[in-house]
């Protein structure tokens, strides 16, 4: 997955809390990528991932 992919995958992810199917735990999941895809990520990118899972973590009860 290119990286400007990536990117706009989690832009799309950290968007909003609700959607027209439902809240954000509803329609999410923790984003893990391998330690290859991780090298890869720039800081604003690895930013964002953190961002989505610790939000995750937060309202959901998502587990590291």
């Amino acid at each position: 997955m290119g990286k400007g992919l990536i990117a706009v995958a989690l832009v799309a992810a950290l968007a909003g809390c609700t959607t027209a199917k439902g809240g954000f735990c509803a329609v999410s999941s923790p984003l893990r990528l391998s330690a290859k895809a991780v090298d890869a990520l720039s800081d604003e990118e690895a930013s964002a991932l953190l961002a989505h899972n610790r939000k995750g973590e937060k309202l959901c009860g998502w587990r590291r």
